[in-house]
């Protein structure tokens, strides 16, 4: 397969792009920054350097076109301000969505985040990253030309994954390492019976293989 990431140099991406790509896949990682390309290399991606902020739907189809699966697992990080929460895990997103239906690409994953809400209330950072989230998770799940996953992580950390994990379509706050959400993102990938689901993740007692098997019944 040839899978599509945006926000390639996210710390979550890069994991996905070294288990996709000891799988055997050919995997691509769009990025901002042309001096991150080594790391994707070293993953074992190939690095794309596009802006998505500011790049027009017909130059992120051109990335996309021949894929099997595309993954937005971009954001503006923990640095940012309201508007960028705005531009870049909504409008990134919308546009990344826009794309892949252009190109043809039918599987979508979308990396949103346990609670995200398009009518979330509270004038901090966080919440403007909430609504972003939420509104972008709206318009996916619009595109009638997407076979849609939307994965709703919560509290990340950079704990050494465990491959055990709770992912279903609500359950109880809790935290999860990046690596067990790349595990589970890789293996949505290989799982079309997903599609049309929004599934929260936390860790859990279930192997990765098993939680995803049972999500999708």
């Amino acid at each position: 397969m040839r899978i599509v990431i945006a926000g390639g140099h996210g710390q979550i991406a890069l994991r996905l792009e070294r288990l996709l790509a000891g799988r055997g896949n050919e995997v691509a990682g769009i990025i901002r920054d042309p001096d991150q390309a080594e790391d994707l290399r070293t993953a074992g991606a190939e690095p794309v350097v596009l802006d998505l902020e500011s790049a027009s739907v017909e130059e992120v189809a051109a990335v996309l076109e021949g894929a099997d699966g595309a993954v937005f697992a971009a954001g503006a990080g923990s640095g940012s301000g309201a508007a960028r929460k705005d531009t870049v895990d909504r409008g990134a997103a919308v546009l990344f969505a826009d794309a892949a239906e252009r190109a043809g690409v039918r599987r979508y994953l979308l990396v949103s985040s346990m609670g995200a809400d398009p009518d979330h209330r509270g004038d901090a950072v966080f919440d403007a990253y909430l609504r972003a989230k939420g509104k972008a998770e709206v318009y996916v799940r619009s595109k009638p030309g997407l076979d849609w996953t939307v994965l709703r992580p919560g509290m990340l950390t950079n704990d050494a994954g465990t491959g055990l994990v709770l992912l279903a379509e609500s359950v109880k706050r809790g935290a999860v390492p990046r690596d067990d959400v790349a595990a589970v993102l890789a293996e949505l990938l290989d799982t079309p019976a997903t599609t049309g689901l929004t599934l929260e993740l936390t860790s859990g007692p279930t192997s990765v293989t098993e939680a995803t098997k049972t999500a999708a019944r």
